[in-house]
């Protein structure tokens, strides 16, 4: 009996301190917050075709305004985007969904990968702002 106590203690222990699918999902969460905190990232744009049509938010696209889609930031948030390959940095207003095909984090209006020299798929970092940040950066 003793043996038994001791061989299901070991194994409750050893499954605490060492659960491969805990440690597997932990893995996928930190991969998944550094992915979103900035770092190297994908995106295209989209213009004429979809000029003045509705986005996500209702609003009619505008593939002369400073926005972009997204799949999980907050809609009408913004964002400072930066093209790692020339530094070019712009912000976006989020009001659409997307992109939801290959790699991509974000797709663009024409005006924003103009400004940001993407011509078509771009290695960018997204930095999510709060009004407050917004406000004093478009104010400057």
């Amino acid at each position: 009996m003793n043996k038994l106590i001791l061989a299901v203690s070991y194994l409750v222990i050893c499954s605490y301190f060492s659960n491969p699918i805990a440690s597997a999902e932990a893995a996928k969460k930190t991969h998944h917050s550094r992915h979103h905190a900035g770092n190297h990232q994908r995106a295209s744009w989209y213009g004429a075709e979809f000029h003045g049509k509705r986005t996500a938010n209702g609003e009619r696209f505008n593939m002369y305004a400073m926005t972009a889609a997204h799949k999980t930031l907050p809609l009408s948030s913004y964002a400072e985007v930066t093209n790692l390959k020339n530094h070019r940095t712009v912000i976006v207003r989020i009001n659409d969904r997307g992109p939801f095909h290959g790699r991509r984090s974000m797709d663009l209006s024409y005006a924003a990968a103009k400004e940001l020299g993407i011509k078509g798929v771009g290695s960018i970092q997204i930095n999510p702002l709060s009004r407050n940040q917004t406000l004093a950066l478009l104010s400057q």
